[in-house]
């Protein structure tokens, strides 16, 4: 698989849209899962894993592989363009704020009530989740949401290993004392 890794960025290297295919083929629902994590929206997620990978295009020559794997790069571009979705979405939220709620129009498919109950309870994990600093979050989502080796996330997020491993220690520790006081209020 390693060699696999190297061919495709290689081939993103001189320009062949073919390895960006094969690697969003190998790639994509994991990237949308951790775009989930960050967003918490379904449809956003989506559109981020979209815009993940056309920054791969676009960077294509700056993609690089960590222990022959071009995912912990992957999740470092994803990191970033969920930070500026967040950001986008905040803006719009305080732009809209005076405008009147529109209606909701209740839909029954089986599917609707699903993705809607899951986004419910992503939000409220990032209502708690949220209340971490920005370079706790990441790690946390890096290693705990996402799955990467402390190794893979410190390679995604450019800093030591020691740095990841402090920042999830204390995330975890904060979280335990914001999940305590969530269920004694």
């Amino acid at each position: 698989m390693a060699g696999d890794e190297r061919e495709l960025v290689d081939g993103l290297h001189q320009d062949d849209p073919g390895a960006l295919a094969a690697l969003f083929d190998r790639y994509a629902d994991r990237i949308y899962n951790h775009c989930f994590r960050h967003l918490a929206d379904w449809a956003e997620a989506e559109d981020a894993t979209s815009s993940v990978f056309l920054e791969v295009w676009r960077h294509r020559q700056r993609v690089r592989l960590h222990d022959g794997s071009a995912l912990p790069w992957l999740y470092g571009v994803a990191t970033n363009v969920c930070r500026n979705a967040g950001r986008s979405r905040r803006r719009y939220l305080r732009a809209v704020t005076g405008l009147p709620a529109a209606a909701p129009e209740p839909d029954h498919a089986e599917q609707v009530t699903d993705r809607l109950g899951s986004e419910a309870r992503m939000r409220d994990v990032l209502a708690q989740v949220e209340a971490l600093p920005a370079r706790e979050r990441e790690v946390l989502g890096l290693v705990a949401w996402s799955g990467l080796t402390y190794e893979q996330a410190a390679a995604a997020l450019d800093v030591p290993v020691g740095t990841v491993r402090s920042r999830l220690s204390r995330a975890r520790a904060r979280l335990t004392e914001l999940t305590k006081e969530h269920s004694d209020g």
